[in-house]
């Protein structure tokens, strides 16, 4: 049986006259006609050099050419790897000559930038805008729709998509058709999606979250989406009617409390709200629920594993917490020093286990063997611990544990703390360089601009709430985190901007 992730999708198609993508502008393409479009891509890639096993790259923007590009890559048994169009020419030069494509393909706009990085790697440069439009486009025009897919084992890669790299070296993680179907098909299942569904798709995807989890699992379940270039309020108000899924990140949510339109009619077509790739406020779980009448189901996952575990569709969602391990997926809470797996109720370590899990870093054998143990479990570097209803919570990254006095200093304990005080839209807590204690607990706060509060409003409010070991010895304030494209808060660039704090 051919394992390709485009074979299985294609043989799953029982109606090809059903819209499988819908544009902003309302051009719908059918299933028929993806799999035409696909066709004729493939062809086009093969005719440019590409073969079984090469890299394709792409830095473009998001369009249904770009998904299209995505599905042909996989289709003619190469691996795509998408690139954050954030990055800059510098970054590119990195990630291409590491992962040494055969071809790159970029924004018109951006090929002369890109030239030297290309050459130096040896990829052949080919163009794709936001419209669909470019060389690339070109090439596939004139190809035949026709097209074998190419024979994959489960075992072949299908993606490569490098980390955010905010400590050390961006790592390649090696997504393989396995890896891609099994968790598509897990999340289908445990999300109750059908051939009815609706998604609102306004993620960008160069990403797990855009690319792999709304893309796959939508196509795989013959669904439809209505593909939007980025998040709109306006927009996804407008399209609910008709609509049944939003996946977003924490902001998109955000966001939307923040129009007044939002409430149980304007969302009572909708069948499932989802959020992921960043923690989502209890706070803001609760108010969506107040003000729509649903509960978000949030869930977890990550570059390397895809998704892991998500609240129950049918069930409780308990805000603040990532629901239970998907089904194939093992989890395990163990010990940072030994690797003993640690009882319910203990924070340590979380591993993940499963048919979801990479199969390695590319090109970092020794990087591999550090996070993927013998046994199959990958160490994903998250804090966590599971409570005794089962459900997982996150407490933080290990990098962001903050020993100070010689304790442990969990960041999400005092984060929840400061969220639900009064005056508080969000914050972040870090450890600096301290003299006396190795590292300060601080906490960085953007404050709501409504109500007065102040360091000493803090301090006070969690005086006698948290030990004094865990209270932060100092509250600064920001008009806004920084964050990454898919929302996560970047506690790296807190620690460089503050570093000099207790010096």
């Amino acid at each position: 049986m051919n394992a390709n992730l485009f074979d299985i999708l294609e043989t799953g198609i029982t109606d090809p006259d059903a819209t499988a993508i819908e544009t902003a502008v309302g051009e719908r393409i059918s299933y028929g006609d993806l799999v035409a479009r696909t066709g004729r891509m493939a062809n086009a890639l093969v005719s440019l050099g590409v073969q079984p096993g090469d890299r394709v790259a792409a830095q473009v923007e998001k369009s249904v050419q770009a998904i299209i590009l995505y599905l042909a890559t996989v289709r003619a048994g190469a691996v795509f790897l998408p690139l954050n169009t954030g990055y800059t020419p510098a970054e590119i030069d990195y990630f291409i000559g590491d992962a040494t494509p055969g071809i790159l393909v970029c924004d018109p706009a951006r090929a002369d930038a890109l030239s030297d990085a290309a050459a130096r790697a040896g990829a052949r440069i080919m163009t794709l805008d936001a419209n669909g439009q470019g060389s690339l486009t070109d090439a596939a025009a004139g190809a035949s729709p026709d097209f074998a897919t190419i024979a994959r084992n489960a075992d072949d890669l299908a993606a490569l998509l490098y980390t955010s790299g905010t400590t050390g070296r961006s790592k390649g993680a090696m997504l393989t058709h396995g890896n891609l179907v099994s968790n598509s098909m897990a999340l289908r299942d445990a999300w109750r999606y059908t051939a009815r569904d609706v998604l609102i798709h306004a993620l960008p995807i160069f990403h797990t979250h855009g690319l792999f989890v709304a893309t796959n699992v939508t196509l795989l379940s013959g669904a439809s989406m209505i593909f939007l270039p980025k998040f709109d309020p306006d927009r996804i108000i407008a399209l609910m009617d008709r609509a049944t899924v939003l996946m977003g990140v924490p902001t998109f949510y955000v966001r939307l409390l923040q129009d007044d339109r939002l409430d149980r009619d304007i969302t009572a077509h909708m069948r499932l709200f989802i959020s992921g790739s960043a923690p989502l406020l209890a706070e803001t779980h609760r108010e969506w629920q107040a003000r729509t009448g649903h509960a978000i189901l949030e869930r977890y996952g990550m570059t390397e594993t895809n998704m892991n575990a998500s609240n129950p569709y049918d069930g409780d969602r308990i805000a603040g917490t990532v629901g239970m391990p998907l089904p194939g997926v093992e989890i395990i809470v163990t010990d940072p020093e030994t690797g003993a797996e640690l009882p319910r109720g203990e924070i340590g370590m979380i591993e993940v286990r499963g048919p979801n899990v990479f199969k390695g870093y590319w090109q970092m054998p020794e990087k591999t063997a550090a996070e993927l143990r013998a046994n199959g479990f990958f160490i994903t570097g998250d804090l966590g611990k599971f409570d005794d209803r089962g459900y997982l919570h996150i407490v933080g990254r290990g990098k962001d544990l903050i020993i100070t006095g010689g304790y442990n200093v969990y960041p999400k304990e005092i984060e929840t703390e400061i969220d639900a005080l009064p005056g508080v839209v969000e914050s972040a807590v870090i450890g600096l360089p301290h003299r006396d204690f190795g590292e300060g607990v601080t906490a960085v706060i953007v404050p709501t601009g409504k109500d007065a509060i102040s360091e000493q409003d803090v301090l006070a409010a969690l005086d006698g709430r948290l030990a004094k070991f865990k209270q932060p010895k100092r509250v600064l304030f920001v008009d806004e985190l920084p964050r990454n494209t898919m929302g996560k808060v970047q506690k790296n660039l807190l620690r460089d901007q503050f570093g000099e704090l207790y010096r």
